[in-house]
């Protein structure tokens, strides 16, 4: 970490370089723009990527749950994009179990995919592997392939959801009949994880959410089975990878998987976890300390590209996982935001306090803790069983997205007002 004093040398040098008449590719001199002009952001990596450009992503990253799922319409989603100027798109690959829909959802996204990039190449797109296997696995066969890079037999047959489960029977139909959470350190589940993040690097997608990762490793505790699949992944993705470079984040309640000083994962993530106000209806803010918030508790180490830090960069989100049996009422226990999960709270407030409410999240986890950035809500799943709605859309309403709340306009004009703009 640079002191007080090297920092404002770096300023100092960078605003001096800035100003000063550079040389040309011509042999000549050129002048940059005038110092009211902010410089550009650096959207540029290959093989690696360096914090600066690593937050420039963060610092523009939206959750688009299902961009290329078929949830919304497309046409609209990328010109939401666009004139908001979000560069990370998280989750737009966003499949929870139903994998014997997977090889359809997989080739309409190949056909997607080119059309969002189209829009704008610097563009990153988040696929999901997450912390679910049902028994519709059994309906997808393995390929040649992840069998030799596993270093297990090639044989003709499909994934067997049965050798993904925990031996003794921990977390065993967690998510329904015949869904559950998978062990990492299963040969198949491996298997079944790089199948899975292999095809989404081939198909374009330079970024994997693992989901929970810590209810994974349960037999895992020293993170050597985490460390094997990553590692084979990124090597994947460092021959086939658009910018040879695949990022790798999951949600870490403990702050971080460390192992050997080496972090696991490119960046962090975690839900914001909201506090709600009970004697303010509707009202919520953040703390560090509610629950079990990241906030001033990402670990640092080196990096997958390298560089060293005491404290990877996160992202934290508006996470959905359902209503309580209160909802729209204060003091419903655990994490629930007036009854609700926190995109559900955040849709029923009026635009004007959506609007407020994200810019204050956005200054609040800037100021609190450096370390981290928020992740604007794009495209969610939400669960109100009040009025029977399923979905947030952020887009501005139209007839292309009757349902749209609006919050585009507001997530433009945060982003526009930072350094640098867009």
């Amino acid at each position: 970490m640079k002191s007080a004093a090297q920092s404002v040398s770096v300023v100092l040098v960078t605003a001096a370089l800035w100003m000063s008449p550079q040389p040309s590719a011509a042999g000549g001199t050129a002048t940059w723009r005038d110092e009211k002009t902010p410089p550009a952001r650096d959207y540029q990596f290959d093989g690696t990527i360096s914090r600066p450009v690593l937050e420039n992503y963060l610092s523009r990253s939206i959750s688009m749950e299902g961009l290329l799922n078929g949830r919304g319409d497309l046409d609209d989603n990328i010109r939401m994009l666009k004139t908001t100027g979000a560069k990370f798109i998280g989750r737009s690959l966003c499949l929870w179990g139903r994998e014997a829909d997977l090889l359809h959802n997989l080739e309409r996204a190949k056909q997607q995919i080119p059309k969002v990039l189209e829009a704008d190449p610097d563009m990153i797109l988040q696929a999901c592997v997450f912390e679910i296997v049902t028994k519709q696995v059994e309906q997808v066969p393995v390929p040649d392939w992840a069998f030799t890079a596993l270093g297990q037999p090639v044989e003709k047959r499909n994934f067997r959801y049965a050798d993904m489960l925990y031996p003794d029977g921990r977390r065993k139909d967690q998510w329904g009949r015949d869904a559950s959470v998978p062990d990492v350190s299963r040969p198949e589940t491996k298997l079944w994880f790089y199948f899975l993040a292999a095809t989404y690097i081939d198909l374009g997608f330079e970024a994997i959410h693992f989901g929970q990762a810590e209810i994974m490793n349960g037999n895992d505790r020293d993170l050597a089975h985490w460390s094997q699949l990553l590692d084979l992944v990124r090597a994947y993705a460092a021959k086939h990878a658009r910018r040879h470079l695949v990022l790798c984040d999951a949600h870490v309640p403990s702050g971080g998987l460390v192992r050997d000083g080496k972090l696991l994962l490119d960046f962090h993530s975690f839900p914001l976890r909201i506090k709600e106000v009970p004697d303010k209806p509707q009202e919520a803010v953040l703390e560090v300390g509610f629950s079990d918030s990241i906030y001033g508790r990402s670990k640092g180490g080196v990096t997958p590209s390298g560089w060293k830090c005491d404290h990877l960069p996160y992202l934290v989100e508006l996470d959905n996982w359902g209503a309580s049996r209160r909802p729209g009422e204060a003091k419903a226990g655990g994490i629930w935001v007036w009854g609700y999960d926190e995109i559900t709270w955040f849709a029923h407030q009026s635009k004007e306090y959506r609007a407020s409410w994200l810019r204050y999240a956005r200054d609040w986890v800037r100021k609190t803790d450096p370390n981290g950035f928020l992740e604007m809500p794009g495209s969610r799943t939400m669960r109100s069983p009040l009025d029977g709605k399923r979905w947030y859309y952020a887009n501005a309403p139209s007839e292309a997205v009757p349902d749209g709340l609006g919050d585009e306009e507001a997530i433009r004009s945060i982003w526009a007002g930072e350094a640098g703009g867009k």
